[in-house]
């Protein structure tokens, strides 16, 4: 995603344990993936917390999606929103971290060229799309707290399915031509990624070809799905909170701030631990930090967001304690 905004030289480093050199002359068929080389002797703890994340994430991000499809009292914009970006926290996660348990439990891993930029893709498609379904919901609180009278006017079904679409196809054409103009690289030895999973900026390193045209792309995609919605989130929360401090009623403020202080910290997390990942060099000593910083960004993000979400909304604990009623 914002591997568009900055765009610094890969240094990959030498071959991991167990390494294959495979790779045709100048044609890299295969990419080897160093993962967390540097944390060998806590192979088996960094697994087992990672499985128990995984499956957590899968679990939290399930339960809301469930939890909206069978609540009427959930059956509002605001949610399908939030459903959405569940089901591609899911698609993300689902995307990572098989690979890199794969990866931990085998001192690195050797996936095709292939392989690698298909799973570029679909990370990069995830977080685009929840880029642009992030800067929706923004407008929607917007709508909602600056000009309650016409939100059902204004944020209806048709605006909501819309803007789903929209977003979903606009971040799957983008990143499409990106997956196309790498594939049409040429890559060459070393086949190394010091990295736990097949991001921008390390795929492009590989490559013996001239990448200056791809790059200057993606910085202009980059503005487009990253620059312009961060800004207009910046905007619309400008308003909300000019607004909120114009009611005259602590408990009234109280109540506004509540209705967008999940989104608020959903985007504050999503963003903050985004910009960091891209704005970290990724050579020498900071490449470790920018390892940490990314499984972050791709693990521990979508773990939180269901729990944000969820536990300081009283609808979602409604429901919730409807469904485990019925189940009992």
């Amino acid at each position: 995603m914002v591997m568009f905004l900055v765009i610094p030289k890969f240094l990959g480093t030498g071959p991991g344990p167990g390494f294959v050199h495979i790779m045709h002359e100048n044609n890299v068929s295969y990419i080897f993936l160093l993962g967390f080389p540097n944390f060998h002797s806590f192979n088996s703890l960094l697994f087992l917390f990672l499985l128990i994340i995984y499956c957590v994430t899968m679990c939290g991000n399930v339960i809301i999606m469930t939890l909206v499809s069978m609540s009427k009292n959930l059956h509002s914009p605001m949610y399908l929103f939030i459903t959405q970006v569940s089901l591609l926290d899911i698609l993300m996660t689902t995307d990572i971290l098989p690979n890199l348990l794969h990866i931990i439990l085998h001192d690195g891993g050797t996936m095709s060229l292939t392989a690698c930029i298909s799973q570029f893709y679909v990370f990069a498609y995830s977080e685009t799309s929840e880029c642009l379904i992030l800067t929706v919901m923004s407008y929607d609180r917007y709508v909602a707290i600056c000009n309650p009278l016409r939100y059902n006017s204004i944020i209806t079904k048709t605006f909501c399915v819309k803007s789903v679409i929209g977003s979903c196809s606009l971040s799957s054409l983008i990143i499409l031509m990106d997956a196309i103009a790498i594939y049409k690289l040429d890559f060459c030895d070393p086949n190394v990624i010091d990295h736990f999973f097949c991001d921008f900026i390390p795929i492009i390193g590989l490559s013996c070809s001239d990448t200056s045209f791809i790059q200057m792309q993606t910085t202009l995609f980059g503005i487009i799905v990253v620059i312009c919605p961060f800004t207009m989130i910046i905007v619309s929360y400008v308003y909300i909170i000019t607004t909120i401090l114009n009611i005259q009623s602590i408990s009234g403020r109280q109540k506004a701030f509540s209705t967008c202080s999940s989104h608020l910290t959903v985007v504050s997390i999503f963003f903050g631990t985004l910009f960091s990942v891209y704005m970290v060099p990724t050579q020498g000593q900071l490449l470790a930090i920018n390892k940490v910083l990314s499984l972050l960004y791709t693990v521990v993000t979508p773990l939180l967001n269901p729990f944000i979400y969820s536990l300081r909304n009283k609808d979602f604990k409604e429901a919730f304690e409807k469904l485990r009623c019925n189940l009992h």
